[in-house]
């Protein structure tokens, strides 16, 4: 990838990485790694590292619920659920990106 397609990859990455955590997490409940797995295999974070401060802020914005759950003895794990108030983001996030796809595409189209 080209460094100009990198940086508009990474930009659009950041803008709409916490909504692909809310749709993740409509799907049902996940512990954190198991998050930042799916994300890091579909090309959307790099490291788990960036991760939990978003969730942190998601948590604190009330867009997500966490328990803590001992697992076989070893070190708790904290899972995610997503919140009534995180399905309304995303319902929102949904129904603009929608809109706003269709209308880059047209223009992208026209520009051929």
């Amino acid at each position: 990838m080209t460094e100009s397609a990198e940086r508009i990859a990474t930009n659009l990455r950041k803008g709409v990485l916490e909504f692909c955590v809310l749709g993740l997490l409509a799907a049902g409940e996940r512990y954190g790694l198991e998050l930042a797995s799916e994300l890091q295999s579909r090309g959307l974070i790099a490291g788990e590292g960036s991760l939990y401060p978003l969730l942190a802020r998601m948590r604190d914005g009330g867009l997500v619920d966490t328990r803590t759950e001992a697992v076989g003895g070893g070190r708790p794990r904290k899972y995610y659920t997503i919140t009534p108030a995180g399905r309304d983001q995303l319902t929102t996030f949904t129904a603009v990106w929608r809109a706003v796809g269709h209308e880059v595409d047209t223009i992208i189209e026209g520009a051929s």
